[in-house]
Formats: C-alpha cells, structure tokens, sequence
C-alpha cells in the first residue's frame, strides 16, 4: 500500500493527521515537518562550517566567513571578487572593483585565516603553506567538535519534536499512535546523526591528506 504523507505540521496539518490515523496506522503516514526542515538545515550550517575549515589545499570556501566594508556595507567577499585556484595551494582574488582591493586585503588580516595576502595592486594572493601534523590534529579536534554540536542541535529538535506529540493526547491520538510518530522521529534523528558522522569523517580524511 502507497504510504500517505503531507508537508507541515501547523493547526491544520494537525486536524488533517487527527483524521487520517482514525483510518491508518501510523507507518502508513509520512510526516515533513518543520522539525524535519530544522535538522535538515543544521546540517546545511555544518556543511558550510566544515567547507571553511582550511585543509592541505588551498580551497575557496574558506573564504566564506570573510566580509568586507563596500560602500558602507559588510558583503561577503566572494560577492565582490572572482576567487579562483591557479594552483593546488594558491587563491587569487580578483575584485571587480579595484577600489576594494585594500578593504579585501585588511579583512583577510583580521581574519582567523591565518595568512598573509599578498596584494600586487591588481588582484590578491594567498599562499597555502603545507600543515604541519600538530595543525592537521588541532582542525580534526575541531572538527569533531563542530560535528557534536551538530548532533546535540539534532537531538533537542527531537525534543521539540517529541513534545509536540504529546500534546495530541489532547486530541483524541492514543498512546501508541503518539509512540510511533516519536518513533518515527528517532529514525529521522538517526538518519540525520549518521550523515553528521559521515561529514566529519570525511573532512577529516582530508585534513590529514598530504
């Protein structure tokens, strides 16, 4: 039998789930919520942490974080530059307006990057020297730590989750129905935990990639 699902669990999502599981069991349902949206965005967040994080390879999604001052305004940097990699460990920054070369240049140095700019008048440089041992072990720690709190935000929405289910004893939803949508989200949970896992483990193979 074709499983049954619907997008959102607001006031009317609820009315409408209230009358499907007086009618089928509650595995033949599928729920997208806006908890789902939540762990789902968390790890969007963790991708774009973890691409910033500097590897052996000079990588343009390090440059993320970086804003700088254009006409009174913080931009991020690669909206106001062509960053590319003419080599393995090299970045080159071409701004479209050279005006904003040197605020490029100062907000890199401000920066946690950790390298010198290299600024020839028409573009900047950045030169990626290779990471020392202690340095990659220091990022991989990093990185596991990212990935924990990643997990600890997929697990309090399970909580949040889990309390909104329990209000709809309130709504004629017995016991065991309310068990297995917790279910359900603990499978979620599971799902989302596993490719945190995944992430980490992958950036940190390329951390210690020489």
């Amino acid at each position: 039998m074709a499983k049954i699902g619907f997008i959102g669990m607001g006031n009317m999502g609820t009315a409408i789930m209230r009358g499907l599981l007086k009618t089928y069991k509650p595995e033949e349902l599928l729920f997208t919520s806006a908890h789902e949206a939540k762990m789902q965005k968390t790890l969007d967040v963790l991708s774009k942490e973890l691409a910033a994080v500097r590897a052996g390879r000079a990588n343009p999604a390090v440059l993320d974080k970086i804003t700088v001052e254009y006409y009174g305004a913080p931009t991020p940097l690669n909206q106001v530059a062509a960053i590319s990699t003419p080599d393995p460990r090299t970045l080159a920054i071409q701004p479209w307006d050279g005006s904003v070369l040197k605020a490029i240049e100062k907000a890199i140095q401000v920066s946690d990057l950790g390298i010198n700019p290299q600024n020839d008048g028409k573009q900047i440089r950045l030169n990626f020297p290779p990471l020392t041992e202690e340095r990659r072990k220091e990022l991989i720690k990093g990185v596991s730590k990212t990935g924990e709190e990643a997990k600890v935000a997929l697990r309090n929405i399970r909580r949040d989750a889990n309390d909104a289910f329990k209000k709809l004893a309130k709504e004629d939803v017995s016991e065991d129905e309310i068990k297995e949508l917790e279910e359900q989200t603990q499978k979620l949970t599971d799902k989302y935990i596993k490719e945190v896992d995944q992430m980490v483990d992958v950036k940190s193979k390329e951390i210690m990639t020489v």
